[in-house]
Parts: C-alpha cells; sequence; structure tokens
C-alpha cells in the first residue's frame, strides 16, 4: 500500500486549512497514494478556543474533506474538533474516502508539560480501526503515543498499520521522545506506524494567532513511517513537506515470527498459564475494538 503523510502548519481558520488539505490531497493522489494522513488539528491549530470552531462530523468542514476525499479519489485522515455534550469539544480523527467512513475520538488527553487540554476536550473511549484495501488500519491521537496498550489493541484487532496525527508539544528533549516513542510502538505491537506531526511553526516563521495560548503544542515537524522492527524507513524534518511511502503488510507476518511479543504476552498475575494468556485478550482491547472496526 502506499501512502502519503502531510506535514503542514494549520492556523486558525477551518476554511484555510481545507484549502491546504485539497492542494495536498490531489498532490498524493497523483503520487499514487491510497491515503494521505494529516496532522491532529489539522482543522484549526491549537492555542486558540476549539469550541467556537467545533462542528458536528456532517458539518460543513467534515463534509469538504469528505468531497475532496471522493475527488482525489483516495481515503483522508485528519484531525478536527467536534462538539462533547458537555460543552467541551473532542479531538477527533475522520477518516474518509472511498469504502471508509469512521472517526476516532482522542482517548488520552494531553494534561502534561503545563498544558491542560482536558480543560476544553472531552476524552474518547472506542478503539477505532478500519479496512483499506485489505488491510486494517488503527486510529491514535499525539499523546496516545505514550500508551502502548493502545496500539497493542490496534494489533488485537487485526492491524498491520496505525495511524498517528500528531501537534506535538516543543520543549527541551521533545524532539527526542517523540522519535523514541514512535519507534517503540510500532516494535512492542509489531505494526508500521505513520506518525504525522504538525511542522514547526518557529521553523517557517509562523506567528502565532493574537491572544493564543504560547503553552499550546503546535508542532515540532519530523513525521516518519517507521516498519514493524521499529526502524525509522522515511521522515521529513521540522519544515512543512509530503512523504510519500511504501507499506509491506507481509513484512508484519515476517516480524512477528521472529518476535512474538504479542503471542508471548503475560497478562495479569496469571504467569503461570502461557497458552490461556497468549489467546485471552486484555481486557481494554475486547468489544469495543471490535465494534469500532470499519
Amino acid at each position: 500500500m502506499r501512502i502519503a503523510l502531510s506535514q503542514i502548519v494549520s492556523g486558525p481558520r477551518p476554511e484555510r486549512n481545507l484549502a491546504v488539505l485539497r492542494e495536498q490531497a490531489h498532490r498524493a493522489a497523483a503520487a499514487g497514494a491510497r491515503l494521505i494522513v494529516f496532522p491532529e488539528a489539522t482543522m484549526a491549530c491549537f492555542g486558540t478556543p476549539p469550541a467556537p470552531l467545533a462542528e458536528p462530523l456532517d458539518g460543513p468542514w467534515a463534509t469538504g474533506v469528505r468531497q475532496i476525499a471522493e475527488d482525489a479519489g483516495l481515503v483522508v485522515v485528519a484531525g478536527m474538533f467536534t462538539p462533547a455534550p458537555d460543552g467541551r469539544v473532542t479531538n477527533t480523527l475522520l477518516a474518509t474516502g472511498p469504502g471508509v467512513e469512521t472517526s476516532y475520538d482522542k482517548i488520552h488527553l494531553y494534561d502534561a508539560f503545563g498544558y491542560a487540554e482536558s480543560d476544553s476536550v472531552a476524552p474518547g473511549s472506542r478503539v477505532v480501526t478500519f479496512d483499506l484495501d485489505g488491510v486494517r488500519i488503527g486510529l491514535a491521537t499525539c499523546y496516545d503515543v505514550r500508551f502502548p496498550e493502545l496500539f497493542r489493541a490496534h494489533a488485537d484487532a487485526g492491524a498491520r498499520l496505525s495511524l498517528l496525527p500528531a501537534s506535538w508539544g516543543a520543549g527541551p528533549g521533545k524532539r527526542e521522545q517523540w522519535e523514541l516513542l514512535i519507534r517503540a510502538r510500532a516494535l512492542d505491537a509489531t505494526v508500521w506506524l505513520a506518525a504525522v506531526d504538525q511542522a514547526d511553526p518557529a521553523a517557517t516563521g509562523t506567528l502565532a494567532a493574537e491572544g493564543a495560548d504560547p503553552t499550546a503544542p503546535t508542532g515540532i515537524g519530523h513525521s516518519a513511517v517507521v516498519g514493524p522492527d521499529g526502524t525509522v524507513r522515511q521522515r521529513l524534518g521540522a519544515t512543512p513537506g509530503l512523504l510519500v511511502a511504501e507499506i509491506d503488510t507481509e513484512e508484519v507476518t515476517a516480524v512477528r515470527r521472529t518476535v512474538s511479543v504479542l503471542a508471548n504476552r503475560r497478562l495479569g498475575r496469571d504467569v503461570n498459564a502461557p497458552a490461556r494468556a497468549a489467546r485471552t485478550p486484555h481486557p481494554a482491547h475486547t468489544g469495543s475494538a471490535r465494534r469500532a472496526r470499519g
């Protein structure tokens, strides 16, 4: 499968970001990609209040993304904000295109490094996968990368590729953490991982919107495709770019045959029952993962 990673700098205006998405999707389609992945907060950058911008999944912005996916003939995954029942928003990934229509609400919220995403964002609760060309693909967002059980849930649901749109917070050591974590999640779930960050606004001279929260995570770039053995196969730098990569899903089979970390797991305290442990899913992986497929 050929996929594209679009590393962009989102601004505060959804309509302008949609125009960038359109141009990038058509570039990816021209390069033969079946799927293009945009960062978290593609709809509107962090740092401005998301509630006034949030729209439902049948609203104008998501409808515009669907039209772009249809026109370009590929699946688009992009971050947006949807209204939550309690007055906050959900940090949502929309996945849409030929044969695909689903969404994922970010489960693990970025209440770290002096930023409190949960002040304005409500957490999701479902593990979500979808199928494209016979390949199951899992969805995760940014801070989720610090929680390996989610990526193992993707693998348990049959995924061979996990997508990780992000708007990674800058700061000392944060690039090193990003690179370590995306490699670790690919390796410990033995999946391909496509990690798509916002480009670094500082590297492009992009100014923050007036009144924007200076602690908001606005991206550092360094998007990458990581193989199921944890090796980085392709990467971008800090500035905007479009990365097109080939994903060989049979490599997942080969790696899992060699390094059987999923089959060798010992869950809970029952370390003396290897046969049962190997086939018993973690409670967090049952039900919701199966229901959310597709």
